[in-house]
């Protein structure tokens, strides 16, 4: 399991799209307002680098027990949404929004996905004030409720456990296990 300071270092990919305005102390505050909950300290320290973006292919896939409507072996965290000002779409403050637009449990602050799953800032046994737990949302798995999985107790151990989804994917078929 690697450090958080050295995943820290190179965390962030290349990103033709650019991320948010950096992050500052004002709009962390407003941001806290307005989600109602108190962001955890190890979110803030990857987002003062960048303000959300895509995630290097080194820490793009957190590895899980159990088989998902991803993959049998991880779940995907290639992007990671910054803290933007209202009206800046896919950032953390859209979080309310979405999670009524996909029936998810609520309060929950989204970190990453694409509607049909989400990797998310649980807020719902710790409080707005707690440290959340990290949990994946699954609302394509088949079932007529969200399937939910958790992956971390806390942020800074859900980044510490990150990987290479290229590292946890099953040899192709027909290689020899070379």
């Amino acid at each position: 399991m690697a450090r958080f300071d050295d995943i820290c270092a190179t965390f962030w990919d290349e990103d033709p799209h650019g991320s948010l305005a950096p992050l500052t102390d004002p709009v962390v505050r407003e941001a806290e307002r307005r989600l109602g909950v108190r962001l955890p300290q190890a979110l803030l320290e990857i987002l003062r680098i960048r303000n959300g973006g895509l995630v290097a292919d080194a820490w793009n896939a957190f590895p899980t027990d159990v088989a998902t409507s991803w993959s049998e072996t991880h779940v995907p965290f290639d992007e990671l949404l910054g803290v933007g000002r209202p009206g800046d779409e896919w950032s953390l403050l859209e979080s309310p929004s979405l999670v009524e637009e996909w029936g998810l449990p609520s309060p929950l602050v989204l970190l990453s996905g694409d509607g049909h799953c989400w990797i998310a800032l649980d807020y719902r046994a710790c409080g707005p004030h707690g440290e959340p737990s990290v949990t994946w949302f699954d609302t394509e798995s088949g079932t007529d409720s969200v399937t939910e999985l958790p992956l971390a107790r806390d942020f800074r151990s859900f980044v510490e456990r990150l990987t290479s989804a290229d590292s946890l994917d099953p040899e192709p078929a027909g290689d020899g296990g070379r």
